[in-house]
C-alpha cells in the first residue's frame, strides 16, 4: 500500500536509490545497524529485494522519482510495503562527494527524521489506464500526421482530389488513391470509381 506522507518518525526504514540497472538499498534504524545492498532491476532480482527488506523486517521504504526507472520497482514493492515516492529535487541536497551507498543513506536518514513528503501516486488500475489513454492520443496524433502527410502530397502532384471528394479518405478517395499509386492516370477511369463502388455496394 502507498502512501503520500508519513505522520511520524519512524523506527526503521528503507532509502532506494534506483537506477536503471542497479537500485542500491539501505536500512537503518534506531534499534538496527546500517546496512546497505545492491540488487539489480530485474524482476527476479526485485523480489529478491522485496525478501530482503522483509526479513528484517521492514514496512517504509523512501524513493527518488528519477526518469521513468523508478516505475518497474515501484510496481513491485508497491503491494508490500508503504512507499514515499520523492521528487529528486527534495533529495539531493547531499554534502561532500556523492556515491550510490551515500544517497540511499541519506534517503533513509531523511525517511527516519520524518522529513520527506512523497508524491501522489494513483492507484494501480489508474495508472494503467493513464498508459492506455496516453498511448491512444499518441496513435491518433499518429494517424493525423500521416493524412496530413498523404493530402501534401496530393497537392505537391497537383492531384485535387479534395475539390472533387467530401472525404478524402473516404473509402472511394481511398480506392481513387490505390489506383494512382499502381499508376492509373487516366482522369476518366478514376472519376468512375465512386460509381463503381456504389454499384458493388448496393448488389451486396
Amino acid at each position: 500500500m502507498a502512501v503520500s506522507g508519513l505522520p511520524f518518525i519512524l523506527d526503521r526504514g528503507c532509502g532506494l536509490d534506483v537506477h536503471k540497472d542497479t537500485v542500491v538499498a539501505t536500512i537503518k534504524g534506531s534499534d538496527f545497524d546500517t546496512e546497505t545492498k545492491t540488487f539489480l532491476t530485474f524482476t527476479d532480482d526485485l523480489y529478491d529485494l522485496v525478501q530482503w527488506l522483509q526479513s528484517h523486517p521492514i514496512t517504509q521504504v523512501a524513493m527518488e522519482s528519477t526518469g521513468v526507472y523508478w516505475r518497474p520497482v515501484y510496481a513491485v514493492l508497491e503491494d508490500y510495503f508503504h512507499i514515499l515516492l520523492v521528487n529528486a529535487r527534495h533529495i539531493k541536497n547531499v554534502p561532500g562527494q556523492k556515491t550510490d551507498k551515500k544517497d540511499s543513506e541519506w534517503i533513509a536518514k531523511l525517511l527516519l527524521s520524518g522529513l520527506l513528503k512523497g508524491s501522489f501516486i494513483p492507484a494501480q488500475h489508474i495508472r494503467e489506464l493513464r498508459e492506455l489513454y496516453r498511448h491512444r492520443r499518441k496513435l491518433i496524433a499518429m494517424r493525423t500526421a500521416e493524412k496530413n502527410r498523404l493530402q501534401n502530397i496530393l497537392e505537391s502532384a497537383n492531384v485535387k482530389l479534395r475539390s472533387v471528394v467530401s472525404d478524402v479518405f473516404g473509402v472511394s478517395a481511398m480506392e481513387m488513391v490505390r489506383s494512382m499509386a499502381k499508376g492509373q492516370s487516366d482522369p476518366l477511369l478514376l472519376a468512375s470509381i465512386p460509381r463503381v463502388h456504389w454499384s458493388r455496394n448496393t448488389q451486396n
